[in-house]
């Protein structure tokens, strides 16, 4: 059994939490469609995956309809690397589920990030805590969390967000992520 699953498998409720503040990780709520659609950007980032229907600083909102799905998803998106590392990058995707009733924020990470680690999030230096990783797919290991009000209010007050990923439990590889355009995006997003 894995830290985080239960013996089944399925993902336990797991804190991203500084102190006493937390985020609720991701657990079996997500919309089938919803998880449609990060798949299929998540397993392919650097092609166009869906059709861009607007472009706010530097995210993009991203939308599809995927296979079997009766409606269209979007998702708000951007990629980027590390600046002194070119071959390690992530992928930042925030999405409302299909019911309208959650925010989930996803962030695929390269293979070889240390698992055990989760991957941590400063905005504007402000420490907001850790994400467990609740999969990996051929191209790379996804955390997920559950945006509260808070959280979203961090980002769009934020200037900056870095993304830390460990590959050993010494070594930790911030890379940072662009806040702008992040408020009118989220705001846009359907």
């Amino acid at each position: 059994m894995y830290p985080g699953h239960d013996a089944d498998g399925g993902c336990r409720r797991e804190r991203f939490a500084a102190g006493k503040r937390g985020l609720m990780a991701y657990s079996r709520y997500a919309s089938a469609v919803g998880a449609a659609l990060v798949i299929a950007v998540v397993a392919s980032p650097a092609m166009a995956q869906g059709v861009v229907r607007s472009v706010h600083g530097d995210w993009q909102i991203r939308c599809d309809t995927p296979p079997g799905a009766k409606t269209e998803q979007c998702a708000l998106i951007q990629s980027v690397t590390a600046e002194d590392r070119p071959n390690v990058g992530l992928t930042v995707i925030v999405l409302k589920t299909a019911d309208q009733k959650s925010r989930l924020m996803r962030v695929l990470a390269p293979l070889g990030v240390l698992l055990p680690s989760g991957l941590g999030l400063k905005i504007d230096q402000a420490d907001v805590g850790r994400a467990g990783f609740v999969r990996c797919l051929p191209n790379g290991c996804v955390a997920e969390v559950i945006m509260d009000d808070k959280l979203v209010g961090q980002f769009k007050a934020g200037q900056n967000a870095t993304f830390i990923i460990f590959q050993t439990p010494e070594e930790g590889i911030g890379i940072p992520v662009s806040l702008g355009g992040f408020g009118q995006g989220y705001d846009k997003l359907p």
